[in-house]
């Protein structure tokens, strides 16, 4: 054993980037240190690589992507990177998104602690916004650091100089269609992705940059437009001898050491064998030594029903034709909210998604204009699910009058609210599947839907099956939803029963 600490490798076993002749990334450095953000060395090589500069000036790399285990330390890099653009780089508009809100808002309370403690940044800055979905730091000069939360469309409209994208392992088509269109009318633009392994379906763009990362280093030639840096261990497969040393032992420290850069400054080599003894064994591998699941562009996906199979049923033309109903799912997490709606049409049964919004806080309002505009026959929730606490809102939300004060009678509701059984998700989803095999369920192809779909297994309920994640970070609330809607035109609705005339009055 070495005498003093132990380093974890400060530079990554693996990396590609484009040829360069100088580098911004001392300045970023620089200033970092200035506001008080003493940077690793290995943070320091990562901005030197990312922000390298051809003859000209501009990027070396306009995508520079970061794989490193969690914990590492993958915010300050992000903080310097866009403490530069704002202050020194006059980027006009940086854009920093994160698959949740909550992580995003995190990071705009980290920069803002670093500027308004550095008295020469503060007195730059005309405007600290933190509101709910609207945190951004803007200086006199014009200058924007805008934090959003990704969907569909959260970067439509903003032409960045700079996308900070965080938790680049739940980055699919969506967002990127939404966010680097951004980018094309700017002279000089650059993307970052930062994040940790990845996590199977969710990682579509992390995948690819993966991918072309590693063709790039087999081919022995850089790739001209990405600087990819990679901290993982390369650990045995079952085909390995007992003597094999091409690859890493997961309960050595040596693989510890390779994937983590942070060990020696913010990790030890004690804590990570704290959590080699609790955690599982893919869990650890995942976690710590940054071994992934890469899916390509079309693997590993779509394993209930096919991706062909449900394209070829999309619809876009469709009308209710008679009684609609609503049903509502939310994540465990709570980070989305899925409402759907399924209505008959041309003799089968058609799904759209009306709203996948992030949180729970606008269900209440947008469950009452849906229903007052189109008189669904029922609301269907799982009240065994997570979405099981939004029905005292939903009740709330159906009352024929929502501010009068509630009396002794239970109130009349706009629509029934119909709480599912176990048996009856069985049949939802049984239901579910054979329209879609027989070819009777339609669809908008909404992008949510197809996400789902992409995402989702199966798991056992009793001798049937119900929807399940494949893992945590696949939203699968607007197929769940669905599967409700599309049950609830059928489902036993209880009518409200008519107030009778007494057979005496009693004075």
């Amino acid at each position: 054993m070495a005498d003093g600490p132990l380093y974890g490798w400060q530079e990554p076993p693996i990396q590609i980037a484009p040829p360069s002749v100088s580098t911004a990334g001392q300045e970023a450095i620089d200033l970092a240190r200035k506001a008080g953000l003493q940077l690793d060395p290995w943070q320091q090589h990562v901005l030197r690589v990312g922000m390298a500069e051809k003859a000209d000036g501009s990027w070396a790399a306009f995508e520079v992507a970061v794989n490193v285990p969690r914990q590492n330390g993958k915010g300050a890099i992000i903080e310097a990177r866009e403490l530069w653009g704002l202050f020194i780089g006059g980027e006009e508009l940086i854009l920093h998104s994160a698959h949740e809100f909550k992580t995003a808002k995190h990071s705009f309370r980290r920069i803002e602690r670093l500027i308004r403690g550095c008295p020469d940044l503060h007195k730059r800055v005309k405007q600290y916004r933190q509101t709910v979905g609207e945190e951004w730091i803007e200086l006199h000069s014009g200058a924007l650091l805008r934090f959003i939360a990704r969907s569909k469309g959260s970067g439509r409209g903003f032409s960045g100089w700079s996308n900070m994208l965080d938790e680049d392992m739940i980055l699919g088509d969506n967002e990127m269609d939404a966010l680097l269109p951004t980018m094309a009318a700017i002279d000089n633009p650059q993307i970052w992705y930062l994040g940790s392994s990845g996590i199977g379906a969710p990682s579509v763009q992390l995948g690819r940059l993966r991918r072309r990362a590693l063709a790039a280093i087999e081919a022995g030639v850089p790739d001209p437009s990405l600087a990819y840096m990679e901290w993982s261990a390369d650990l045995h497969v079952d085909e390995c001898s007992k003597d094999c040393d091409k690859h890493d032992d997961a309960g050595s420290d040596e693989a510890v050491l390779k994937s983590n850069p942070a060990v020696g400054y913010r990790l030890t080599l004690a804590k990570v064998a704290n959590e080699r003894a609790t955690l599982s064994k893919e869990g650890y591998a995942r976690e710590r030594l940054g071994e992934g699941e890469y899916p390509s562009d079309e693997a590993d996906t779509w394993q209930v029903i096919a991706e062909e199979v449900w394209r070829a049923l999309a619809a876009f033309n469709a009308d209710p034709d008679g009684a609609v109903a609503f049903a509502l799912d939310t994540t465990p997490e709570r980070s989305h909210t899925a409402i759907v709606a399924a209505f008959r049409w041309e003799g089968g049964t058609h799904v759209e998604v009306v709203e996948h919004r992030p949180g729970t806080g606008w269900v209440k309002e947008r469950a009452r204009e849906l229903t007052t505009k189109w008189g669904p026959r029922c609301w269907v929730v799982d009240p065994g699910s997570p979405a099981g606490s939004l029905i005292g809102e939903l009740t709330d939300a159906l009352k024929v009058d929502p501010d009068a004060e509630e009396e002794e009678e239970e109130p009349r509701l706009l629509a029934p609210i119909v709480q599912t059984k176990t048996r009856d998700v069985v049949h939802a989803c049984s239901q579910f599947y054979d329209a879609v095999v027989e070819g009777t369920l339609t669809h908008r192809d909404d992008a949510q839907m197809a996400s789902a779909l992409a995402g989702a297994q199966t798991r056992p309920l009793g001798d049937a099956w119900a929807w399940a994640r494949r893992i945590v970070s696949v939203d699968i609330s607007p197929l769940v939803a669905a599967t409700l809607a599309k049950w609830g035109l059928t489902a036993e609705v209880e009518e409200p029963e008519e107030e009778a005339e007494p057979w005496a009055m009693y004075g």
